[in-house]
Protein backbone atom coordinates (compact mmCIF):
# COMPACT_ATOMS: atom_id res chain seq x y z
CA UNK A 1 0.00 0.00 0.00
CA UNK A 2 2.75 2.33 0.90
CA UNK A 3 5.84 3.00 -0.54
CA UNK A 4 9.00 0.61 0.69
CA UNK A 5 10.89 3.67 0.19
CA UNK A 6 8.43 5.68 2.30
CA UNK A 7 8.29 2.82 4.80
CA UNK A 8 12.22 2.75 4.99
CA UNK A 9 12.00 6.31 6.36
CA UNK A 10 9.90 5.78 8.72
CA UNK A 11 12.27 2.98 9.81
CA UNK A 12 14.92 5.54 10.16
CA UNK A 13 13.21 8.24 11.57
CA UNK A 14 11.76 6.69 14.19
CA UNK A 15 14.33 3.90 14.80
CA UNK A 16 17.85 4.74 15.17
CA UNK A 17 17.11 8.35 14.27
CA UNK A 18 19.50 8.17 11.03
CA UNK A 19 17.82 11.50 9.17
CA UNK A 20 20.60 11.76 6.56
CA UNK A 21 19.59 8.26 5.39
CA UNK A 22 15.89 9.45 5.51
CA UNK A 23 16.89 11.85 3.54
CA UNK A 24 18.84 10.05 1.47
CA UNK A 25 15.77 7.06 0.92
CA UNK A 26 13.42 9.63 -0.14
CA UNK A 27 15.52 11.84 -2.08
CA UNK A 28 16.17 8.60 -3.94
CA UNK A 29 12.64 7.88 -4.58
CA UNK A 30 11.69 11.03 -4.99
CA UNK A 31 13.99 11.31 -7.98
CA UNK A 32 12.99 8.36 -9.98
CA UNK A 33 9.60 9.91 -11.43
CA UNK A 34 9.92 12.45 -14.15
CA UNK A 35 10.57 16.00 -13.08
CA UNK A 36 6.73 16.93 -14.27
CA UNK A 37 5.91 14.23 -12.05
CA UNK A 38 7.70 14.96 -8.88
CA UNK A 39 4.82 14.88 -5.75
CA UNK A 40 6.02 17.85 -3.10
CA UNK A 41 4.56 16.29 -0.73
CA UNK A 42 8.11 13.65 -0.91
CA UNK A 43 9.99 17.14 -0.36
CA UNK A 44 8.06 18.51 2.69
CA UNK A 45 9.17 14.76 4.39
CA UNK A 46 12.49 15.30 2.95
CA UNK A 47 12.93 18.69 4.66
CA UNK A 48 11.08 17.67 8.30
CA UNK A 49 14.42 14.75 8.17
CA UNK A 50 17.23 17.77 7.08
CA UNK A 51 15.81 20.02 9.21
CA UNK A 52 15.92 18.01 12.41
CA UNK A 53 19.58 17.01 11.17
CA UNK A 54 20.30 20.22 11.25
CA UNK A 55 18.75 20.99 14.86
CA UNK A 56 20.66 18.03 16.56
CA UNK A 57 23.53 19.84 15.33
CA UNK A 58 23.07 23.32 16.59
CA UNK A 59 22.74 24.81 13.27
CA UNK A 60 19.71 26.77 13.72
CA UNK A 61 19.55 28.64 10.82
CA UNK A 62 19.39 25.50 8.78
CA UNK A 63 17.06 23.43 10.66
CA UNK A 64 14.60 26.78 10.89
CA UNK A 65 14.93 27.03 7.10
CA UNK A 66 14.05 23.67 6.44
CA UNK A 67 11.02 23.48 8.74
CA UNK A 68 9.74 26.20 7.60
CA UNK A 69 9.97 25.21 4.09
CA UNK A 70 8.87 21.59 4.98
CA UNK A 71 5.31 23.24 6.96
CA UNK A 72 4.87 25.26 3.66
CA UNK A 73 4.82 22.62 1.49
CA UNK A 74 2.87 20.11 3.60
CA UNK A 75 0.30 23.10 4.36
CA UNK A 76 -0.70 22.44 0.74
CA UNK A 77 -0.45 18.48 0.48
CA UNK A 78 -3.38 17.54 3.20
CA UNK A 79 -5.16 14.53 0.97
CA UNK A 80 -1.27 13.13 0.00
CA UNK A 81 -0.10 13.65 4.11
CA UNK A 82 -3.07 11.69 4.80
CA UNK A 83 -2.71 8.89 2.51
CA UNK A 84 0.58 8.27 3.99
CA UNK A 85 -1.13 7.10 7.08
CA UNK A 86 -0.07 10.26 8.76
CA UNK A 87 -2.66 12.50 10.60
CA UNK A 88 -2.66 15.36 8.83
CA UNK A 89 -3.77 17.70 12.17
CA UNK A 90 -1.08 16.43 14.41
CA UNK A 91 1.18 16.50 11.91
CA UNK A 92 1.53 20.15 11.23
CA UNK A 93 0.49 21.41 14.98
CA UNK A 94 3.68 18.92 15.48
CA UNK A 95 6.20 20.69 13.10
CA UNK A 96 4.61 23.83 14.19
CA UNK A 97 6.04 23.21 17.53
CA UNK A 98 9.47 21.86 16.39
CA UNK A 99 10.48 25.45 14.46
CA UNK A 100 9.10 27.30 17.71
CA UNK A 101 12.11 24.90 19.35
CA UNK A 102 14.58 25.42 16.71
CA UNK A 103 13.78 29.09 16.26
CA UNK A 104 14.10 29.83 20.30
CA UNK A 105 17.21 27.15 19.76
CA UNK A 106 15.66 24.49 21.82
CA UNK A 107 17.68 21.27 22.58
CA UNK A 108 16.62 18.71 19.74
CA UNK A 109 14.62 16.24 21.10
CA UNK A 110 13.21 13.38 18.89
CA UNK A 111 9.80 13.12 18.01
CA UNK A 112 7.33 10.93 16.46
CA UNK A 113 5.65 11.90 13.09
CA UNK A 114 2.01 11.12 13.67
CA UNK A 115 1.00 7.81 11.95
CA UNK A 116 -2.68 7.27 12.34
CA UNK A 117 -2.49 3.45 10.20
CA UNK A 118 -2.14 1.40 13.13
CA UNK A 119 -0.76 -1.03 10.57
CA UNK A 120 1.79 0.70 8.95
CA UNK A 121 2.79 1.64 12.42
CA UNK A 122 3.31 -2.31 13.03
CA UNK A 123 5.25 -2.69 10.20
CA UNK A 124 7.49 -0.25 11.32
CA UNK A 125 8.10 -1.91 14.81
CA UNK A 126 8.64 -5.01 13.32
CA UNK A 127 10.77 -3.85 10.35
CA UNK A 128 12.50 -1.99 13.17
CA UNK A 129 13.33 -5.33 15.30
CA UNK A 130 14.59 -6.88 11.87
CA UNK A 131 17.43 -4.20 11.56
CA UNK A 132 18.26 -4.06 15.52
CA UNK A 133 16.30 -0.84 16.29
CA UNK A 134 13.71 -0.05 18.81
CA UNK A 135 10.92 1.71 17.30
CA UNK A 136 10.60 5.19 19.21
CA UNK A 137 14.22 5.10 20.78
CA UNK A 138 15.38 8.91 21.22
CA UNK A 139 18.79 9.96 19.11
CA UNK A 140 21.86 8.04 20.55
CA UNK A 141 23.56 12.02 20.65
CA UNK A 142 26.66 10.17 21.42
CA UNK A 143 26.91 8.60 18.23
CA UNK A 144 28.93 10.84 16.20
CA UNK A 145 29.00 9.08 12.77
CA UNK A 146 25.11 9.63 12.89
CA UNK A 147 25.37 13.58 14.33
CA UNK A 148 28.03 14.10 11.56
CA UNK A 149 27.47 11.73 8.70
CA UNK A 150 27.42 14.29 5.81
CA UNK A 151 30.87 15.47 6.70
CA UNK A 152 31.90 11.71 6.43
CA UNK A 153 30.69 10.26 3.28
CA UNK A 154 32.40 9.67 0.32
CA UNK A 155 31.31 12.40 -2.22
CA UNK A 156 33.71 11.81 -4.69
CA UNK A 157 30.95 11.26 -7.30
CA UNK A 158 29.08 13.81 -6.59
CA UNK A 159 32.29 16.13 -7.04
CA UNK A 160 33.19 14.26 -10.29
CA UNK A 161 29.79 14.58 -11.49
CA UNK A 162 29.80 18.81 -10.23
CA UNK A 163 33.55 18.87 -12.38
CA UNK A 164 31.84 17.26 -15.42
CA UNK A 165 28.80 19.54 -15.42
CA UNK A 166 31.23 22.97 -15.20
CA UNK A 167 32.85 21.83 -17.79
CA UNK A 168 30.16 20.97 -20.18
CA UNK A 169 29.20 24.49 -19.31
CA UNK A 170 32.47 25.87 -20.56
CA UNK A 171 32.65 24.24 -23.81
CA UNK A 172 29.42 26.02 -24.51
Amino acid sequence: MYPNAYIQYLIHFHGDRDYFECHEILEEYWKEEPRSQRKPHWVGLIQIAVSLYHQRRGNWKGAARMMEHALAILQKEEAAVRELGLDYESLLRLLGNQLDDIIHQRAYKSIMLPIADGELTETCIRQCEKLGFQFGSDSDMANLSLLHRHTLRDRSEVIAERQRQLQKRKQR
